[in-house]
């Protein structure tokens, strides 16, 4: 298992590396640059594939969540783990980025709209899942109440994606329907090929966390019976 399992994370590593240097080129040198903003708008290109990304982490990590607390079995825990840390990850990059393309755009970096405040909840909420597994008494239930947080974040992405249409806000909406053609060709290749790039790049990461979750999981297990 753990040799079929290293096999896989070379695979992927074999085939997220060049697809991240296709996308850094398709960035930089194929899209052309956009007549208001400049180059600047450029930070779209990571800014809306890591949201996309983001989203794909939850849904790991509440599958996770519901696992865990449907079964009890460690497995589910440990993906549920991976998923938080590489959701975390990646909704950070969605906060550092936005105020990057917000700053050209609306000439501020924040602003207290609907969906950066309910973006920023996701990222305390996923710290938040962290922090109660560091914290509590025991594994059973740092991972119980993980997975109630992580039930709970899975319900704030939705207010997240949907935060523009219930309360509008000057955030726009990338993928909306009526707005085919809004972008030119080369641009909207360049954003799906970026988002497929980091799509596999996550999926890597949560492979590699899940690995080192149940390696942690076997090591604190066989700490354990040395004690009894």
């Amino acid at each position: 298992m753990s040799k079929s399992l290293d096999r896989l994370i070379v695979l992927l590593w074999v085939l997220v590396t060049p697809m991240m240097a296709v996308s850094i080129y398709m960035i930089f040198l194929y899209a052309p640059e956009e007549k208001v903003m400049g180059a600047a708008q450029r930070i779209f290109y990571f800014h809306v594939p890591t949201a996309m990304v983001t989203y794909s982490s939850v849904l790991v990590l509440l599958a996770g969540s519901i696992g865990y607390l449907w079964t009890r079995n460690t497995m589910w825990d440990n993906l549920s783990r991976a998923a938080t840390e590489t959701g975390l990850l990646f909704c950070s990059l969605v906060l550092i980025t936005g105020p990057i393309w917000a700053k050209p755009a609306w000439g501020t970096w924040w602003t207290w709209e609907a969906r950066l405040i309910s973006t920023l909840v996701l990222e305390i909420l996923l710290i938040a899942a962290l922090m109660v597994r560091r914290y509590a008494d025991n594994r059973d239930l740092g991972a119980r109440l993980a997975a109630i947080i992580g039930i709970t974040i899975a319900a704030d992405v939705y207010v997240v994606h949907k935060a523009v249409e219930w309360w509008r806000g000057m955030h726009p909406e990338v993928f909306k329907a009526g707005n085919r053609g809004s972008l030119d060709p080369r641009m909207t290749t360049a954003l799906f090929v970026c988002m497929g790039a980091l799509f596999f790049l996550c999926i890597t990461l949560i492979r590699l966390r899940y690995r080192a979750a149940r390696i942690e999981t076997r090591s604190e297990a066989l700490r354990l019976e040395r004690l009894d």
